[in-house]
C-alpha cells in the first residue's frame, strides 16, 4: 500500500503525528513532552477554523452589529437614535490586529519553541496505517497518529468560490462590505452572517432550498424567520438554478423563476469533512456516509468495526457536531489516551452530554436536546411547557413579546429531555439547564432550592421549571 513514495525517499519517524492545527494543538503537553512529535498543518492561518474563521471573530462581528441594531430599535423603548457611523474596516481591522498575531505566534512557539515538537506546513495524505506522504514527498510514520484535519465550506457549482463569491473563510475579510449581498444557506453560519452584514449596513437576502434552521423545534424556527426578516430578506423554498456576472454584479435566477441582484455572495450550505484530502480510505479506515471518519467511545479510528490501534481521530472530521466545544472534548479525550497508552493504563471513554447547539444571530438561538416530537418519537412519556420572555419583569423592560423558552421533560421521571431558547442571551440561559441535564437532575426542586435573582433573565429559566413541576404533579 505504500508504493513507491517510500521506496525512493527514507521515512521521517515520529512517535506521534497529528494532523491539524485546531483543537489538536492542544495536544501536546508536558506529560507527553518525552514524545517526538509532528504536528502537520496546510490551512492559511495556523489555529483553526475556530481561531481565524469562525466563532472567535464572527462573535467579535456579531457584537457591534448588534450595538447599531439595538441603537436603531431603540425607538420602542422610548429612545430617539440619530444617524449611526459604524465601519466596516475598522471593525474588521481591529478583529484581525488582534487575531492574527495570536495565530502567527502560534505558529512561530510550535515552528521554534520546543525541542520535542517538529510542525509540518505541507498537505499530507495517508499512505498506509501509519504513514503519510507530504505534497513535496517527505514521508512521515508514527505508531500514533492523531486526526484533527477539520472540515471545509462545500461550495456550489452554479457559484464556485472566487472574489466575489465567497465562504465563511473569507466573509471577515473583504475589504470593503459590498452594498448587496445573497446569503445561501438556513444553518448557523447563514443565519449569524446575514445579521452581522445587515448590522453594518448591507442589503441582505438569504436564499435556502427548505425552511431556515430546519433541524430545529418548529416554533424556534419559524419565530426566527419571522424576526430575522425584519432585518433581512429571508426568500426560503428556492434554489440558485443560475448565476451571471456583469459590471452591475451578479445576477442569481431562482428556482421559483425569480431573480435578485447583489455585489457580492456567501455561500453557507454546511461543511464536508477533510478526509478525502487527506485519502483516508488508503488506510482502510471506516467512514460514515457523508465522509466523517468512524471512532469508537475512546476516539479511536475504525477499520472493519475495529478500532486501529495508536490511531484516534477528533473534531469535525469525525464527529456528527461540527462544534468548537465539542472538538475541544475529543481532543481532551484523545490527549489523555494518548497518555494512558504510554503508561498502558485504561482508556478514557468520551461520554460527556448533551451537546449544546447555540447561534448568535439576531435573535440568539441556544438549544440542547430533544424537540416534544423526537422525546415521544422516542418512545418517552414526554411533555413540553414554554415560558415566555415577556411573562417575566426582565422580558417587560425588554419589551419582548416573540421570545421564549420551551422546556421538554419525560413525565415519569421529571428528567430534563430537551430545552430550546430563542431570545436575547439564549446561550447564556441555555447553561444551567445543560448542567442539570448533564449531571443528571431532574426539575424536582431546581426552581425552589435555589436564589433566582429578580428581575434577571434568569427567572425565564426558574419560570418554565416551575411549569414543568405543575405539570408533573397534575
Amino acid at each position: 500500500m505504500t508504493g513507491n513514495t517510500t521506496q525512493t525517499q527514507s521515512a521521517e519517524t515520529f512517535d506521534l503525528i497529528i494532523i491539524g492545527a485546531g483543537s489538536g494543538n492542544s495536544i501536546p503537553s508536558p506529560a507527553l513532552s518525552g514524545l517526538k512529535i509532528a504536528i502537520v498543518d496546510d490551512g492559511r492561518w495556523f489555529g483553526g477554523t475556530c481561531l481565524n474563521a469562525g466563532c472567535i471573530p464572527t462573535k467579535m462581528f456579531v457584537r457591534p452589529a448588534d450595538v447599531v441594531r439595538n441603537v436603531r430599535e431603540a425607538q420602542r423603548l422610548g429612545v430617539s437614535s440619530g444617524d449611526l457611523d459604524v465601519s466596516w474596516e475598522a471593525v474588521r481591522d481591529r478583529v484581525f490586529g488582534r487575531i492574527d498575531p495570536i495565530s502567527a505566534s502560534g505558529e512561530a512557539y510550535r515552528e521554534s519553541g520546543e525541542p520535542n515538537i517538529s510542525l509540518v506546513r505541507e498537505t499530507v495524505r495517508f499512505t498506509d496505517t501509519h504513514e503519510l506522504t507530504t505534497a513535496s514527498g517527505r514521508v512521515l510514520r508514527a505508531a500514533k497518529i492523531v486526526i484533527g484535519g477539520g472540515s471545509r465550506a462545500r461550495e456550489l457549482e452554479v457559484l464556485p468560490f472566487g472574489d466575489t463569491v465567497f465562504s465563511s473563510d473569507d466573509a471577515m475579510r473583504l475589504e470593503s462590505l459590498p452594498n448587496r449581498i445573497a446569503v445561501i444557506g438556513g444553518g448557523v453560519v447563514a443565519a449569524e452572517f446575514a445579521a452581522i452584514y445587515s448590522g453594518f449596513g448591507a442589503e441582505v437576502t438569504q436564499l435556502n432550498r427548505s425552511p431556515l434552521f430546519r433541524g430545529l423545534d418548529d416554533d424556534i424556527a419559524a419565530t426566527f424567520t419571522s424576526a430575522g426578516s425584519r432585518n433581512w430578506r429571508i426568500h426560503t423554498g428556492v434554489e440558485v438554478t443560475e448565476a451571471s456576472h456583469g459590471e452591475s454584479g451578479w445576477t442569481l435566477s431562482l428556482s421559483d423563476a425569480s431573480t435578485i441582484d447583489v455585489d457580492a455572495v456567501l455561500v453557507a450550505v454546511g461543511r464536508q469533512p477533510n478526509s478525502d484530502r487527506l485519502d483516508t480510505p488508503a488506510a482502510g479506515f471506516d467512514h460514515h456516509d457523508d465522509g466523517r471518519i468512524q471512532v469508537d467511545a475512546y476516539q479511536q479510528v475504525l477499520r472493519n468495526g475495529e478500532p486501529v490501534e495508536g490511531v484516534f481521530a477528533l473534531g469535525d472530521i469525525s464527529s456528527p457536531h461540527q462544534l468548537k466545544h465539542v472538538a475541544n472534548q475529543d481532543a481532551r479525550v484523545v490527549a489523555s489516551n494518548l497518555l494512558a497508552l504510554e503508561q498502558d493504563a485504561p482508556l478514557t471513554e468520551n461520554t460527556l452530554g448533551p451537546v449544546p447547539y447555540t447561534v448568535f444571530s439576531a435573535p440568539e438561538i441556544g438549544v440542547f436536546g430533544s424537540t416534544l416530537e423526537e422525546a415521544q418519537r422516542d418512545g418517552h412519556d414526554a411533555f413540553e411547557v414554554r415560558q415566555d420572555y415577556g411573562g417575566t419583569a426582565w422580558g417587560w423592560a425588554l419589551e419582548d413579546e416573540e421570545s421564549f423558552c420551551k422546556l421538554v421533560v419525560e413525565r415519569d421521571t421529571g428528567k430534563l429531555l430537551g430545552a430550546h431558547i430563542i431570545g436575547p442571551d439564549a446561550p447564556i440561559l441555555l447553561q444551567p439547564l445543560v448542567q442539570a441535564a448533564s449531571f443528571g437532575q431532574t426539575v424536582h426542586g431546581l426552581a425552589r432550592g435555589q436564589y433566582w435573582p429578580h428581575p434577571a433573565a434568569t427567572e425565564i429559566i426558574e419560570n418554565a421549571l416551575l411549569q414543568a413541576e405543575e405539570e408533573i404533579q397534575k
